[in-house]
């Protein structure tokens, strides 16, 4: 009994053994960098890296951006408050019809009303320099 015992037990070290070496072997081909996941590991890290610095660089554009919005955002709220001050302004002026005739300029309403024609443009060219007319 002792004897089958024996040769069990030795049967079963062996067997342990040889399941060590195949897993010791699934290992090494594992974490190898070119071919195993060794080599996805290190990509993905490299990549989590990048996204990293990338995404503290676009917070700091949205930071920046935000800060312009709000500058412009005031500079429109305060040209607001100009232009209906302006209007409000307006509203004390005297109506056209309610202008006296004596304090009109002497204009006839038909040349008020006829269409002007445009100026012409006038294109004004330089004389080419010394060192153009070298070259």
């Amino acid at each position: 009994m002792d004897l089958i015992a024996d040769i069990l037990l030795g049967a079963g070290a062996i067997g342990a053994a040889a399941y060590c070496m195949v897993l010791s072997r699934r290992l090494k081909r594992l974490t190898q960098l070119e071919t195993g996941m060794g080599g996805a590991i290190a990509v993905l890290s490299a990549q989590v890296d990048d996204l990293t610095r990338m995404l503290g660089r676009a917070q700091t554009a949205a930071t920046d951006s935000s800060e312009q919005l709000e500058a412009q955002t005031r500079r429109a709220e305060e040209a607001v408050q100009r232009l209906e001050l302006l209007l409000s302004s307006l509203h004390d002026l005297p109506r056209p019809e309610t202008v006296r005739p004596s304090a009109a300029p002497d204009v006839r309403p038909e040349v008020l009303a006829a269409p002007t024609a445009p100026r012409p443009r006038v294109v004004r060219r330089r004389a080419p320099r010394k060192a153009e007319v070298d070259a």
